[in-house]
């Protein structure tokens, strides 16, 4: 399709336009690539905000949304959900119930298992009342360490759905359309209304958490809804798209070096870049094969950000 076609379709589902007559363009245009679009963007500024909440709340530079062993829950959810809807009578029935079919019981159950893993890395950390940093960073370690030991069994128990998890955890938008939405803005909204009412208590938590209580800051309850607001997005990114890292590590970094410190201007700066770098790495993911093939776009993910991220660590140093 050319540019001017595209362009014609979408000023035609505005009103703008007469409709085409080949309806062919408004299903490539709308359903298959608006939508991934919009859900890259939206996954992408999600986990990129993550990242700037996390960082800020367990002040540690290689904290990203995975730290909490969210990523683990919902491959760990997923993988079950893959390995043995077939074989159980409740998961059939759920995924019935369900309209997107299998696509959407894998969703839902990678989903309650991120949730769930969440749950546990929150009450592990708890310590005195208190969400404590050192406590909540070495529960998600634990947590994830476990949960992948898990899935690594559930592909050892049943080797038939070894590929189909595989290509889960790795991340991908193959497939994903506008049924993905409810599922990933019900985690979405909820989420980020938490991290961004909290932005000044970002700031203050980087003082340290002596200084913060000295301004009258309620350091555990502060950090509790940052974690969780930052983890129930984290989790609807997943559950939609699988694993895709890196996001929430690179783009803030890059935008502290640009931007500064402070957490209002990184937080929007952060939802911007990091939708726009997950559409990008979508296209590539797309195109960098001939013949139509796709790679998934947590690979392109990692092979961008890793020596990226290596780059800004050397450059740092010094």
């Amino acid at each position: 399709m050319s540019a001017g076609q595209v362009l014609r379709t979408l000023a035609a589902i505005v009103g703008l336009m007469p409709m085409p007559d080949d309806p062919t363009l408004v299903l490539v245009v709308v359903q298959i690539r608006l939508a991934r679009i919009c859900l890259a963007a939206l996954c992408g500024g999600a986990l990129a905000v993550a990242g700037v909440a996390l960082q800020g709340v367990l002040r540690n530079a290689l904290a990203d949304p995975f730290t909490l062993g969210i990523s683990a829950g919902a491959a760990c959810g997923a993988s079950m959900a893959i390995a043995f809807a077939d074989s159980s009578i409740v998961l059939c029935s759920i995924g019935k119930l369900l309209d997107s079919g299998s696509g959407g019981l894998i969703a839902v159950a990678a989903l309650v298992g991120a949730l769930m893993a969440l749950a546990g890395a929150l009450w592990l950390g708890r310590a005195d009342g208190v969400f404590r940093r050192e406590n909540v960073i070495l529960a998600g370690i634990a947590v994830a360490a476990f949960l992948g030991a898990l899935v690594t069994l559930i592909k050892a128990l049943n080797e038939e759905s070894v590929t189909s998890i595989v290509f889960w955890i790795m991340g991908s938008f193959q497939g994903r359309g506008w049924d993905s939405f409810p599922l990933l803005l019900g985690t979405f909204f909820p989420g980020m209304a938490a991290v961004t009412l909290g932005w000044r208590a970002l700031d203050v938590l980087a003082l340290g958490d002596e200084q913060a209580a000295q301004t009258g800051l309620a350091v555990g309850r502060a950090r509790f809804w940052l974690l969780a607001g930052a983890s129930c997005m984290t989790a609807g990114c997943v559950a939609v798209a699988g694993v895709i890292g890196f996001v929430g590590l690179v783009v803030p970094h890059t935008l502290r070096l640009l931007l500064g410190w402070g957490h209002g201007p990184l937080l929007t700066g952060a939802f911007f870049a990091g939708g726009i770098l997950l559409i990008w790495a979508d296209v590539l993911a797309r195109c960098i094969l001939s013949g139509g093939q796709e790679l998934p776009v947590g690979v392109v993910m990692a092979l961008l950000g890793g020596p990226f991220f290596a780059l800004l660590v050397r450059r740092r140093n010094m």
